[in-house]
């Protein structure tokens, strides 16, 4: 995106206004790349994914459930069962002969089966579906609750990344027009300087002028070389933030305005019901209402249905005679657990009334907090519009100076003075409106007013 930027001096300081653009849209649209490239918060993202899925997963637990299930066994040994065939029936085959006078009816052994079948096979189709099991809504419940958990999460750290990038930027801002500052005043000690250089020349100045006049110029420098490290390194921690080379440049379309900052604050009350901590913290109690909730489902009965349809041989033999189905309903009905649930119940409770207080204790940290802020920054505007006034006064007394020293009413010394009042002013000035910007991002993030476009 390209601006087209004009530079004003004024009051000291440089400022840039953008041409064809509203100059706030500038750290919005900056806050929004943050928002999508930051790395912490794509893996939040990802738990937030998996929270999701295990909600699904729990969603299917009211579907039916189709398994195939298989077994062959091989068997020899074991314990076995006689069955005396022939001690009963051969006494009726003697008699039936006899009738006869024939040999129709042969006589049989008696035989003993083994009860370990050899050579057999079991295949089925196995399907079961719960008819009653409370435990398996609230289940659904407790993972919708934890979605939620995790999307407060990513909200926390959203409203937090969001406030670092704003603070970040204004230290950029800040440095920025810092420079600006000790460049104004480079030029004016580089004129003084030729200046002293010219009545030492004509004979009507001091060496110690000169050389003084020259130590200034490279105090100046020094204090300019600094705000551009600092510059730097503001520049390179924003870019961190956004996930982008360090050395991008950042565009400086960006217009604060104390009053209106100052006005909003008067217009704003200390409300931390947004606050994602509390609604992560409600949303805990409701996943221990639900545990408490499960815990005493146990008296309720468990009802669950299953059709096998299958086919059982031996010799892996498959007819009409070895296919079979089978279908029923199967209920568990708790009796005596040594009041396992009973404790269970007991520490859910405990859990909950844990919850409680320390929900009761976050609202009071928090209100405190958020009323902490909003009074710092008021506190800040008050700083801000006195050092205006100090200023517009270091400003005119520096006109007087200055013009006392070209027409030699003052001394050398109280133009150095006057000089370093007005850089330093305008600093101060730069400073606490900075700082009140600031101090606004923090009131926000304390209240959770701040609107996040994602």
């Amino acid at each position: 995106m390209k601006y087209e930027l004009k530079k004003w001096l004024m009051a000291g300081w440089p400022l840039f206004v953008a041409v064809g653009l509203q100059a706030q849209d500038v750290l919005r649209d900056y806050i929004d790349e943050g928002l999508n490239n930051n790395i912490v918060l794509k893996e939040k993202q990802v738990a937030l994914d998996k929270s999701l899925l295990a909600l699904k997963e729990a969603k299917s637990l009211f579907l039916p459930s189709t398994n195939f299930e298989t077994v062959y066994n091989l068997a020899g040994g074991g314990r076995s069962i006689d069955i005396p065939v022939g001690d009963l029936m051969n006494p009726v085959y003697q008699t039936l002969n006899s009738l006869t006078n024939s040999n129709k009816f042969p006589m049989v052994s008696n035989t003993s089966e083994k009860l370990l079948p050899n050579n057999f096979y079991d295949a089925r189709v196995k399907t079961t579906m719960p008819l009653l099991n409370p435990e398996i809504r609230i289940n659904q419940q407790i993972k919708y609750q934890q979605t939620q958990l995790q999307q407060n999460e990513i909200d926390i750290y959203k409203r937090e990344l969001v406030k670092e990038i704003r603070l970040a930027y204004y230290n950029f801002l800040l440095a920025t027009e810092a420079i600006g500052i000790f460049e104004s005043a480079l030029d004016v000690v580089s004129q003084n300087v030729k200046q002293n250089r010219s009545l030492l020349a004509n004979g009507k100045g001091l060496p110690a002028y000169v050389a003084r006049a020259e130590s200034e110029v490279k105090a100046v420098e020094s204090q300019l070389e600094s705000a551009r490290n600092e510059q730097k390194n503001a520049q390179a921690y924003f870019n961190f933030l956004l996930n982008q080379p360090l050395g991008r440049s950042i565009t400086t379309a960006y217009s604060i305005h104390p009053d209106s900052l100052y006005n909003g604050l008067l217009k704003t009350e200390d409300n931390i019901a947004n606050r994602e901590e509390l609604k992560s913290l409600q949303v805990a109690a409701g996943i221990n209402d639900n545990i408490v909730k499960m815990n005493r489902s146990f008296r309720v009965p468990k009802l669950n249905a299953f059709l096998d349809l299958g086919s059982q041989g031996f010799d892996f033999k498959v007819n009409d005679k070895t296919l079979f189905y089978l279908a029923g309903i199967q209920g568990t009905i708790p009796i005596f657990q040594g009041r396992r649930n009973l404790y269970k119940i007991g520490q859910a409770k405990l859990d909950g009334k844990n919850l409680s207080l320390q929900t009761e204790q976050t609202k009071q940290q928090l209100q405190l907090a958020a009323y902490t802020s909003r009074n710092n920054a008021l506190s800040t505007y008050s700083n801000y519009q006195a050092s205006l006034q100090r200023l517009e006064a270091a400003r005119q007394y520096f006109k007087l100076i200055d013009r006392g020293y070209r027409e030699g009413v003052n001394s050398f010394i109280e133009f150095l003075d006057a000089r370093n009042q007005l850089t330093g002013s305008q600093l101060q000035v730069n400073i606490n409106k900075y700082k009140l910007a600031g101090a606004v991002a923090e009131y926000e993030r304390q209240t959770s007013s701040y609107t996040i476009h994602q």
